[in-house]
């Protein structure tokens, strides 16, 4: 079967690179060179000892045990370096779902984590996050949804686009309604350390062992063009992702596993910059909610830098978002990308002075667009 478009992708292909305010995207700034060389100590004498060799399969030695000490225990055996975390998804799904396979996702939920298994031709159930309910997921209706022929459910908390997240309690939850069922449990884990209401949750994968997770430097680190990824898996289904690679990438480039390697070992340092920068945004989109609720209805992001709001009386979201990136040149992603044409994706993980300059001019095309709506009607 045929892979669907990628919606978000090909908005932002003719937007992305264009705009002059981007307050769409999923991550938080990103770093510089010279930025990340002077946070994480990393030297001129690293990259000028550095041969350019084929890197191993599963990554090199070095960034597998950073992955692994910082986030799975130390256990290398279960981790693969990937290029950024969508090859990661792409080679786990290929590896374990089959034709027919029956397949959980959340929805709305970012393009790789439903299109693939369907382009397998598994049979897709949503597990719908509705705004009506504050995007809460509800475990009554994951239950009705799982049966002995669910082979894989596939979620990403904190979540992308509505920001909602689990409880520790929801994550064993979710955990357990996998293994009654003997289900692969996917979690997209991209903002996994980047939360406001309540501490990170757990590496999934240490709590069950058909857990797999998959982690990147794009989102919550400020690495995007690093392109790198893991994820954890068991070992067996690993060799499988090995195969697949042999006939697409075969491997990172030694030079970005050094520098990833870097930023691992001093994560913290990255993440304490930007997720201070991201309580600083959300407070101030907060407000502007508040100051436009005649206009914009919300609910408050617990985790990552996505908020999915919902515009009052605007029957043409895309047209909308046009307008804003031409002529005001503030890119917005219209929640058609997602399926649900009522909503945008707001980015309020950037520059804090470009985030106010872009909700500046959304407020005012949203009282433009509202005055001419009422002008129409009267």
């Amino acid at each position: 079967m045929k892979i669907a478009s990628a919606l978000l992708e090909n908005w932002l292909r003719d937007y992305y690179f264009t705009n002059e305010i981007d307050i769409s995207s999923s991550g938080v700034e990103d770093f510089s060179m010279v930025e990340l060389r002077q946070l994480i100590g990393l030297q001129q004498e690293e990259f000028d000892q550095l041969i350019f060799h084929d890197s191993p399969s599963l990554g090199s030695l070095g960034l597998r045990k950073a992955i692994a000490q910082r986030w799975g225990k130390g256990d290398i055996s279960r981790v693969m370096a990937t290029n950024g975390s969508s090859e990661a998804i792409f080679l786990v799904m290929n590896a374990l779902l089959k034709p027919g396979d029956e397949v959980i996702v959340l929805e709305p939920t970012y393009h790789s984590l439903v299109h693939i298994a369907e382009s397998i031709g598994c049979q897709i159930k949503y597990w719908q996050l509705k705004f009506e309910q504050q995007f809460a997921p509800d475990f009554e209706e994951l239950k009705s949804l799982i049966t002995q022929n669910t082979r894989m459910i596939i979620v990403n908390f904190p979540h992308n686009p509505t920001g909602v997240s689990v409880s520790l309690e929801q994550q064993t939850e979710l955990i357990n309604f996998a293994a009654g069922v003997g289900a692969y449990l996917a979690w997209d884990e991209a903002f996994l350390e980047l939360t406001y209401d309540r501490p990170p949750l757990p590496e999934v994968s240490l709590l069950y062992d058909k857990a797999i997770s998959f982690g990147t430097l794009s989102k919550a680190y400020g690495l995007p063009g690093l392109r790198v990824g893991w994820c954890f898996a068991p070992p067996d289904v690993l060799e499988d992702c090995i195969h697949l690679r042999d006939y697409i990438s075969l491997a990172l480039s030694p030079l970005v596993e050094l520098v990833a390697q870097r930023a691992i070992e001093n994560a913290d340092c990255l993440l304490n910059i930007r997720q201070k920068q991201a309580y600083t945004n959300r407070e101030i989109l907060a407000e502007w909610v508040e100051t436009n609720r005649d206009f914009v209805e919300w609910v408050k992001p617990q985790g990552g830098v996505t908020a999915f709001l919902r515009f009052r009386d605007i029957s043409d979201i895309e047209d909308f978002c046009h307008h804003l990136i031409n002529p005001h040149g503030v890119l917005l992603l219209p929640g058609t990308c997602f399926h649900h044409p009522h909503h945008v994706r707001l980015g309020f993980g950037g520059s804090t002075a470009k985030l106010k300059v872009g909700l500046s001019r959304l407020s005012q095309m949203l009282s433009v667009y509202h005055s001419n709506t009422q002008l129409i009607h009267i």
